[in-house]
């Protein structure tokens, strides 16, 4: 675990934006149950791809985006661990990943970005990436 005043920062960039956290597997498991809507949820991390790419570009897609999900969340790796641990069981078969980024409809995952589709892109591509997710997948 990291300290949590060295990852608070690295929190409050997704929280200042509308993020809620899932600290606990419950959080996990009570949101997806019979959820209708869109949600994404972001697996934060402290690497350097999370920092430069990750989470800005999850900053530039929610300015951007003329259509939203309906719920934002993050849980943090390495931190949130039964969160994270319950999100990646969610997700499989994708290997365990982070910074990864999971979108779902009415609960069910329908795209899912992984560590390496982050990797080596920058903010806006990112950014502009989700942009074409929320809009694929949160129009009626």
């Amino acid at each position: 675990m990291y300290p949590e005043d060295l990852i608070a920062p690295m929190r409050a960039e997704l929280t200042d934006v509308g993020f809620q956290e899932f600290r606990t597997d419950e959080d996990v498991i009570n949101h997806l149950k019979d959820h209708k809507g869109t949600t994404l949820v972001v697996i934060n991390s402290v690497c350097g791809c999370a920092a430069g790419a990750a989470r800005p570009g999850v900053r530039y897609a929610i300015e951007k985006s003329s259509v939203k999900p309906t719920y934002l969340a993050t849980a943090f790796a390495g931190n949130d661990v039964s969160a994270v641990n319950k999100i990646r069981e969610v997700v499989l078969p994708y290997p365990p990943s982070s910074p990864a980024m999971a979108f779902f409809k009415d609960g069910e995952l329908v795209h899912f970005i992984e560590r390496h589709h982050i990797e080596g892109r920058n903010a806006q591509m990112i950014g502009d990436h989700l942009v074409e997710v929320f809009e694929h997948f949160c129009k009626d």
